[in-house]
């Protein structure tokens, strides 16, 4: 048995051994409470429960009003963060986990609702500003910098008197649930995609 894998035998992940450092982050963004578990500005929390699923990952608290947990995704490792402040301070928690595992912002992934798209499309992009999102005005506010990866889930636009912030806060009905759950699940394909080949195959996969 080779050293590597003696020490992998030794200290796997989780068993308080040194873990591997972290490559990437993933976060997707939402607000916390079960008022806003079902609304389309959570679903980028959809996104990030279908890797933690298939991943087999374990968020804990970690601090930085976060759950982490660490996944290995075909050799890489990342951290799956599932924010716990509302929307608008979601940059705060995204600089100090950062920092304190050394992570580039060039490697960080966001995922997020986007008014912009139609329901149930997924579009990737390599940096861009906040485009009205509360979340990733606070991001790009608190890591100074508008160059990290985001992947938008499609939940379209509003149409109801009530204006963009009961649209994004308000639940769908089944028919367009469905197409937004189906694209959650290609985001974190999207992700996978980024990781395990490169950002410019991702987009041509999924941006059509």
């Amino acid at each position: 048995m080779d050293a590597a894998r003696l020490i992998q035998k030794l200290f796997p992940r989780g068993s308080g051994g040194a873990s591997r450092p972290i490559e990437w982050i993933v976060t997707g963004l939402g607000n916390p409470g079960p008022k806003y578990k079902n609304t389309r500005h959570n679903v980028g929390w959809w996104a990030l429960d279908s890797l933690v699923d298939r991943t087999g990952t374990e968020l804990k608290p970690a601090g930085a009003n976060s759950m982490t947990g660490e996944a290995e995704i075909e050799g890489s490792s990342v951290l799956l963060v599932r924010l716990l402040t509302y929307m608008n301070r979601s940059g705060d928690a995204i600089r100090t986990l950062l920092r304190k595992h050394h992570v580039e912002a060039s490697r960080l992934i966001v995922i997020y609702d986007d008014l912009n798209l139609d329901a149930g499309r997924v579009r990737i992009r390599p940096k861009g500003g906040a485009g009205g999102h509360n979340g990733m005005k606070s991001i790009i506010s608190s890591i100074g910098t508008e160059e990290f990866i985001r992947i938008r889930i499609g939940v379209g636009r509003h149409s109801h008197p009530g204006g963009q912030v009961d649209h994004v806060l308000g639940t769908m009905a089944p028919q367009e649930k469905k197409l937004v759950l189906d694209a959650a699940t290609r985001a974190a394909d999207a992700a996978v995609t980024v990781i395990t080949e490169d950002l410019d195959t991702a987009m041509n996969r999924f941006n059509a």
